[in-house]
């Protein structure tokens, strides 16, 4: 029988968790004289939803533990599937994310649509245990998979008008009837030097595994150095511009949600402290990091910046 090495596999081709679970349960609750001779239930490939091959990144938080999976899994801000934490988990089971493409485009040299299977191959798949911190003062360290968002750029050709990215997130209300609270799309920004940073992570998975949909399946982004809204997930659409593009919470409320979103102890939200945070399953508060602890790696991206005026 020919077997596939782990690299060939599609991304369409990985069974979701969820589904081989599932089957499991049911098939310990059949008696075996149900299965003999059914087609039902004839062999298929499983792939247990395992990224193969990652390279351990030396770009990994180091000396910190990783929340249990069931944190990052059950704990999410993702309007799309529900304004409370605990909502994503449970609406988002249904998201159809293959097939799924992301649109690179705007001022580059060379336009085009990446298909999931194309951004899956792009360059070796990475871990990296980032730590996250929310604008709510909450804070959690996970083993995101990916590789940095410079190599997808890249691809682009980018000109000497681009200054800026612009990301958007998939909206369809059919797939998602339980999207409140802020305007849809979700769009978010970074500067061009920032978008092309190392840690900037173009992500497709977390704990070796492809993304939960309340993760942002299939391909989102994770910027550590700030706050979690700026990790825009479940990407369809990355544009290169000339100027700064609009970002969801900086429209709905500037005085609370600036453009840059830098993780800094010492700019309080209008509404509660940023000096100090919880980490997700803890009971004790610790001191917020300036740039969440990456200020070595990414401080001069900002130098003379008034980092309190341009929050």
């Amino acid at each position: 029988m020919l077997i596939k090495k782990p690299a060939e596999f599609r991304y369409s081709e990985i069974t979701p968790k969820s589904d081989y679970q599932n089957r499991r349960r049911f098939l310990a609750s059949v008696p075996a004289a149900m299965l003999a001779g059914s087609q039902l239930f004839s062999p298929r490939r499983v792939l247990a939803a395992k990224l193969p091959n990652l390279v351990q990144s030396p770009l990994s938080t180091t000396g910190e533990k990783p929340n249990p999976y069931s944190d990052v899994a059950t704990y999410n801000n993702f309007y799309e599937f529900g304004t409370n934490k605990d909502q994503p988990a449970k609406l988002a089971q249904e998201f159809r994310t293959n097939p799924w493409t992301v649109s690179v485009e705007g001022e580059v040299a060379k336009p085009r649509k990446f298909s999931i299977d194309e951004i899956m191959k792009l360059a070796p798949l990475e871990e990296r245990i980032y730590r996250m911190r929310c604008v709510e003062a909450w804070s959690v360290v996970v083993p995101w998979v990916g590789y940095s968002l410079s190599t997808l750029l890249q691809q682009v050709a980018p000109t000497a008008k681009a200054k800026f990215v612009a990301f958007e997130t998939y909206y369809n209300r059919a797939q998602m009837p339980y999207a409140r609270g802020i305007p849809f799309p979700y769009v978010e920004g970074l500067r061009l030097d920032e978008a092309m940073h190392p840690l900037a992570l173009l992500t497709v998975g977390i704990y070796g595994e492809t993304l939960p949909p309340q993760n942002g399946a299939p391909v989102r982004l994770v910027v550590p150095w700030k706050y979690g809204f700026k990790s825009i997930k479940s990407i369809i659409k990355i544009k290169l511009t000339s100027s700064m593009p609009p970002t969801s919470w900086n429209i709905i409320n500037a005085q609370e949600y600036g453009f840059y979103s830098n993780v800094n102890p010492n700019v309080d939200h209008p509404r509660w402290t940023q000096a100090s945070e919880r980490r997700l399953g803890e009971l004790r508060r610790r001191a917020t990091l300036m740039f969440n602890g990456y200020g070595e790696q990414v401080a001069d991206l900002y130098k003379g910046m008034d980092l309190q005026k341009n929050y």
